[in-house]
């Protein structure tokens, strides 16, 4: 961390005093041979001004610009020297209280580093308040002001995107434009936070809220006007910064500007409540491949024939120059010649890069479910819609090009203090109001804000809860069932709260739950089991066929993430007597589509053995003819997969899968099934199959989420059963528990909103909307049953309450609200 911060510095002076020197102290016509000299071989030296010369060249704007380098790379070195203070005490706390080694830190997970912290604090008492501190607290510590922001952004109090003239809804929030943000509301001296852990005492009373919205419109006034001052200094900055770091890459590798990285919105709003650094720099990773192949499905007829003719140019041009340089190489002394092979060369890689494969089939719908089961949090409207520009354009704000990401940040110095002053400023009340309600006190930790405490009762949104008719009634908890109090100001939009909570009690296996969250916990791990019970007696001819079941459609979706998925969730549908997910998409499409149904087991088929119980699945699945659908389905599996031969795996459109290069250690297909097989060879699955599943681990053990051991509260440990639940499960089974639980909450909710009826969009609504693309709002606001959408009718939402709210029963137990 210091070297880096020394690097840093040095970086500065460096890039600084060699553009000072490049401008002032070279004799350009002695460089380029323009000036007539002796008949000699020029030399570097004889370009090379003295340093008296080179002093004297130096404009009153060359001065000016040095003094202000030379004061900022001051108040850097004055930072620098802060955090050495820092970084030393930091050293001494791990040698000395957590008794870590330097040596050792490679070798530690975050989540060791943890318990140790806990058990540090029992002996030496770091927090005088408390006795013991949970992981919560912890968090809450390294967390707090980005809680704020997350809370904030999911409330839409921060700036996102902006509307601007011919380029339409673009994205306007930048690094600067976080650091502006971070330095009003939270670490600046005129804050709101009048230190690193307590708000301001006159910010927790209604009585003043008007008068501190005066004084931050003010405080954000002044920051902008610094901002405009200093916009072409900080201008100049980022043109070097860029030009030192992509130029030299966009030279060798031209097509580094039609890649694609993750927006700072997108990183914003996709960023769960206590969420480490690291632990969301993984989940985006993961999503990172289908997110790339989602976006590539696009593409412009338009554009493809402009690119190749672009390309047929471009590479001829540059391909004659390379004919004539390998006859002659001196053909690159001439003026000018090298330049021209290097610009056209670089088009037609570029112009290349636009044109698509020709022989390549995509299925957006598909390929956009993989991307939620990484990133979490993706508008319900866009469900359906995935193979549309709008949806295709809204997910671009989330996932830009390179080279806007890069336009971004460069003009971002010109961009922030407008977005300051004409976004941000009007919202200063807002915001006062958002610390007063959203704040609360914590014994040990100090003042943080409420939406990170995961209180689904006071935080949760009605719209992400359960039905009282899908959960089992127990009496016994039903007694101590508390009643959601908020509304559409408290709640967390978008399931924000929910799968926060969920995400933490997965990487955070021992936090002692409070009642509200154990209860909706529970409550989604007994609705699944209950839903993979109905479709196991639909699928044996006891009960109707269902084309919505959450659990079946969140098990399929996660066939198409990988092997190493497959791996797990073929134990599941073993261990429910689903045989494989080929049965379990085809019992999907029964009854609706003319086939008949499925021949149930003899009544002793519950007893029989693994073996024989999945030979009868697999006879009764060939007694009946398939539906259309999956007939077309098995059709894609044979153009698209690299055709395995494994009789009872379905692929499910291998080639959308993410993992493009073997993560299985080299066994590719075969291995992958051998996996599997290996996997039923243990009996009823008395051994653990998920420890035998391969995956990548790049990033090392401090990129790891979740402890080795794993989580007992997660959805995967319920549907595994007893026999497999009490094996160890591998650390990797966490990422896969939250894909299965964020598409298994998602599919909950749209089967929520589509009963609530009142509250969704008719198809000739929908039509319409989807006909006009340029009304449509950004991802951001864009979800229906929220009162931002502007997708409901006050009429509906009114009709329809009264029926939701006896309908409706929250995650936390079996009582209606």
């Amino acid at each position: 961390m210091m070297l880096q911060k020394v690097f840093e510095l040095f970086q500065f002076m460096f890039v600084v005093v060699l553009i000072t020197y490049m401008i002032n102290c070279i004799d350009y016509s002695v460089l380029f041979n323009e000036k007539e000299t002796e008949r000699h071989k020029v030399k570097l030296s004889d370009a090379m001004l003295p340093p008296a010369e080179c002093v004297a060249a130096l404009g009153g704007v060359d001065w000016l610009i040095l003094i202000l380098a030379g004061l900022f790379w001051i108040f850097r070195l004055f930072k620098f020297l802060c955090h050495l203070v820092q970084f030393w005490d930091i050293k001494l706390f791990f040698n000395t209280a957590l008794k870590i080694e330097d040596s050792d830190l490679d070798n530690l997970t975050w989540h060791e580093v943890q318990k140790k912290i806990r058990e540090v604090q029992s002996e030496i008492q770091m927090s005088i308040n408390k006795e013991q501190l949970t992981e919560l607290d912890i968090y809450h510590r390294i967390l707090r002001f980005k809680n704020y922001m997350v809370a904030m952004m999911n409330k839409s109090l921060l700036p996102s995107t902006i509307q601007l003239p011919f380029l339409g809804n673009v994205v306007c929030l930048s690094q600067a434009l976080r650091y502006n943000i971070g330095l009003i509301l939270f670490w600046g001296p005129w804050s709101p936070f009048e230190n690193n852990w307590h708000l301001r005492e006159e910010f927790k009373r209604s009585s003043r809220r008007l008068e501190l919205s005066k004084k931050l419109a003010n405080q954000i006034f002044w920051v902008a006007v610094a901002n405009i001052v200093l916009s072409p200094f900080i201008f100049l900055c980022q043109l070097m910064y860029f030009f030192f770091n992509y130029v030299d890459l966009i030279k060798k590798e031209p097509g580094t500007l039609g890649m694609r990285c993750w927006s700072q919105y997108g990183k914003l709003h996709l960023r769960h409540f206590n969420e480490l650094d690291h632990e969301l720099d993984a989940r985006l990773t993961r999503a990172y491949r289908p997110a790339v192949k989602y976006m590539n499905s696009f593409s412009s007829p338009l554009l493809t024939v402009i690119a190749r003719n672009v390309a047929f140019v471009c590479g001829g041009v540059a391909s004659l120059i390379f004919l004539l340089a390998v006859y002659d190489e001196d053909v690159f002394q001439v003026q000018h010649v090298f330049t021209i092979f290097t610009i056209f060369g670089a088009a037609s890689v570029i112009s290349r890069s636009m044109i698509p494969d020709e022989n390549m089939i995509w299925c957006p719908e598909q390929l956009l479910r993989n991307v939620l089961a990484h990133v979490h949090y993706l508008p319900a409207s866009w469900r359906g819609y995935a193979h549309t520009s709008t949806v295709r354009d809204q997910f671009e704000q989330f996932f830009q090009l390179k080279a806007m990401y890069i336009m971004n940040e460069l003009f971002s110095p010109f961009v922030a203090p407008f977005v300051l002053m004409f976004v941000l400023k009007p919202k200063a009340l807002d915001l006062v109001d958002f610390f007063r309600h959203f704040t609360v006190d914590v014994v040990g930790v100090g003042d943080v804000c409420s939406f990170a405490q995961l209180d689904v009762r006071k935080h949760g949104n009605p719209d992400w809860q359960i039905t009282n008719s899908a959960i089992e009634k127990d009496s016994n908890e039903a007694i101590n069932t508390p009643v959601i109090e908020n509304n559409q100001y408290t709640q967390g939009e978008h399931g924000k709260t929910e799968l926060s909570l969920v995400h933490f009690t997965l990487t955070n296996p021992t936090w002692q739950m409070p009642p509200e969250a154990r209860h909706f916990v529970q409550g989604i791990k007994r609705h699944a089991l209950q839903d993979l019970n109905r479709q196991r007696g639909m699928l044996y001819g006891g009960g109707p066929p269902t084309m919505t079941n959450p659990m079946a459609q969140s098990l399929l979706s996660m066939e198409s993430l990988g092997e190493q998925y497959q791996s797990i969730i073929h134990p599941i549908l073993q261990t429910h007597n689903l045989s494989n997910s080929q049965q379990l998409g085809l019992s999907l499409t029964l009854g609706g589509l003319g086939s008949p149904p499925p021949v149930p087991p003899p009544t002793s088929a519950p007893h029989l053995p693994a073996d024989h119980l999945q030979q009868f699945n697999v006879q009764s699945h060939y007694q009946y003819n398939s539906p259309t659908s999956f007939d077309f389905e098995r059709m894609l599996q044979q153009n698209l997969t690299d055709g395995s031969t494994a009789p009872l795996r379905s692929t499910f459109l291998h080639d959308i899968n993410e993992n493009d290069d073997d993560e299985n250690g080299g066994m590719g297909e075969a291995g992958a099934s051998q996996i599997y097989t290996s996997s039923q060879a243990a009996g009823t699955f008395g051994g653990d199959p998920r420890t035998t599943m391969s995956f990548s681990t790049r990033g090392g053990m401090s990129k790891r989420e979740g402890p080795a051991e794993g989580s007992r509260n997660g959805l995967l440990s319920s549907l595994y059963g007893e026999s497999i639940s009490s094996q160890p499960p591998s650390h990797e089974v966490t990422a896969a528990d939250m894909c299965l639980s964020t598409l298994y909450l998602h599919e909950l909710h749209h089967n929520h909103m589509r009963r609530r009826g009142g509250s969704l969009r008719t198809e000739a609504a929908q039509r319409q909307l989807w006909q006009r693309p340029h009304q449509q709002q950004s991802p951001s606001v864009v979800f229906p049953g929220s009162s931002v959408s502007g997708s409901t009718s006050a009429a509906a939402a009114a009709s329809s309450s009264t029926s939701a709210a006896a309908e409706r029963t929250p995650l936390l137990g079996s009582k209606k609200s």
